[in-house]
């Protein structure tokens, strides 16, 4: 992989797990811009070079705002990683979902339009969840996949496929470098918000009672967050990568919710108890991705295991937790 070296990278959700993880490995060599609403700050556990980061308060629905500071700091890299996510946010707040990932996924495009020029890539972070409730090995060529409407968890899915075709109409009619990246199931040392993994392990830490939402049959394939970015960061300079879609995730992490769970009460040696409870919302119960096509075209093989990628958490969140 092409060391990424005296570039100029914008990245919106700049403050989150994964914005902050990549902005704290670029911003030795490069100038950072973050643009975040800081609702979810991950920040405050990264070490940065301060020298090379600036970081704006805002919100990516502010288009005047974000053109203003494209404009000014003309940006070679851009990652457009701000999003409402999370399956309860989600669930609460359909409106803002579609709102801040549709209307902002094309304020983030318009905003970069003047200085295009300069740009060598832009990422756009999409999801699995795309791909609906049964995903099995699924492809970038797989369907789409959506319930019937009312449903307000897919809200999500349909705001990010929309994202997925306006980063496609932009490359194809205005010949920006788009790159779409489908994350599955990340976690890792500096996850906030909600996902599986770092609420277990946070009660793991603090002996509590460790819930499972339904009978826990649910199956996912977890991806630790430095394979993630590493995949991020072989689609900023690979040029294969133009103009595609990629799943990132870890296949070879596949287990059920009731075993994942099993797994980090033996891995911790924690006193948490595990109790099932009722599950008020609609679940995605497969879902295990194809890398193949990221493995031939930008060389990504994930290298952590799930049994590592816990034991490191549990190990950062013990740290965190119990300053």
């Amino acid at each position: 992989m092409k060391k990424i070296k005296g570039k100029r990278i914008f990245i919106t959700g700049g403050a989150g797990f994964i914005g902050s993880t990549l902005a704290s490995m670029l911003s030795k060599d490069n100038k950072i811009l973050i643009y975040d609403t800081f609702s979810r700050d991950s920040l405050r556990y990264k070490k940065l070079n301060p020298k090379n980061v600036i970081s704006v308060k805002g919100n990516i629905l502010d288009y005047e705002i974000m053109k203003e500071l494209c404009d000014d700091f003309k940006p070679n890299i851009a990652l457009h990683l701000a999003a409402i996510a999370g399956v309860d946010t989600v669930i609460h707040n359909p409106v803002k979902t579609m709102e801040v990932n549709i209307l902002g996924t094309f304020n983030f495009l318009r905003a970069l339009e003047k200085n295009s020029k300069h740009l060598e890539r832009v990422i756009n972070l999409s999801t699995s969840e795309v791909l609906g409730a049964y995903a099995y090995k699924s492809n970038e060529k797989s369907k789409t996949s959506f319930a019937a409407v009312g449903e307000a968890r897919w809200t999500y899915s349909v705001s990010k496929v929309s994202g997925e075709h306006l980063m496609y109409s932009y490359y194809k009619e205005k010949g920006f470098p788009c790159v779409t990246i489908r994350p599955f199931n990340i976690y890792g040392p500096g996850q906030i918000g909600e996902g599986a993994i770092q609420i277990f392990i946070k009660n793991a830490v603090k002996n509590k009672t460790i819930e499972i939402h339904g009978d826990g049959d649910q199956i996912r394939s977890w991806c630790y967050i430095d394979d993630m970015v590493n995949g991020i960061m072989l689609a900023i300079t690979n040029k294969n990568a133009v103009g595609e879609i990629f799943n990132i995730g870890n296949p070879k992490g596949t287990v059920t919710i009731s075993s994942l769970a099993e797994k980090i009460v033996v891995l911790t040696r924690t006193k948490s108890k595990i109790v099932y409870v009722p599950k008020n919302y609609v679940d995605v119960e497969l879902r295990i991705p194809s890398i193949e096509k990221a493995t031939e075209l930008l060389g990504y093989t994930p290298k952590v295991n799930l049994d590592e990628g816990i034991i490191k958490t549990y190990r950062w969140y013990k740290k965190w937790l119990q300053a």
